[in-house]
């Protein structure tokens, strides 16, 4: 791993355990890229305060350098659209930040948030499966649903793919892949219950 800054102090914020080599310059700089190592990398992450630096960066990286995978770090929501259009891989503090929130703040304690996806449009929860679904199939549960699918069921300990036909019983830990939207809409089926 190398980092690349202009300010040679910033390296000092470094985790005493970093043991990647730093390089200090300025990140355009096609000497400075290159004695970073940028002809064999792997991938490439460009996270300075700078929205416009960062696609300056990761843009030259894709393009001239062909490195395979490039992401970008996007403070100014204004901003995104310049980032999209370059067909970067974008992560947002600051979208990413507000939508947590917002589900902290919303989404009922009996989700939790496994995995996140994107700036978490999409995320990964794990619910558990309530009393009033023991004995119901996934279908039913799933029927009048969008936004959410079943990623996983656990029961037991053990983990298995399940199919529109699996059995429910209470207790069991389903992961599920949803947007906002979707992850509120199980919920309340799961607290309403097989008849709604």
């Amino acid at each position: 791993m190398v980092i690349v800054d202009q300010n040679k102090q910033s390296f000092n914020r470094l985790d005493p355990e970093f043991r990647g080599r730093t390089v200090e310059g300025e990140a355009l700089s096609e000497k400075v890229l290159e004695r970073a190592g940028i002809t064999e990398a792997g991938g490439l992450a460009a996270v300075t305060n700078s929205d416009v630096l960062n696609a300056a960066v990761a843009h030259t990286a894709r393009v001239i350098y062909n490195v395979p995978a490039v992401v970008t770090r996007n403070y100014d929501p204004t901003l995104r659209p310049m980032l999209e259009a370059f067909g970067l891989q974008i992560v947002s503090s600051t979208s990413w930040g507000a939508q947590k929130i917002e589900e902290i703040l919303s989404i009922p304690t009996a989700a939790r948030t496994v995995f996140s996806a994107g700036n978490g449009e999409v995320e990964v929860y794990e619910v558990a499966i309530t009393e009033n679904w023991d004995g119901h199939t996934l279908g039913e549960l799933f029927k009048p649903l969008v936004h959410c699918l079943p990623v996983a069921l656990t029961r037991a300990g053990r983990s298995s793919l399940p199919t529109t036909d699996t059995m429910l019983k209470a207790g069991d830990m389903l992961n599920v892949s949803a947007n906002f939207e979707g992850i509120g809409a199980l919920d309340a089926r799961l607290k309403a219950g097989a008849e709604v």
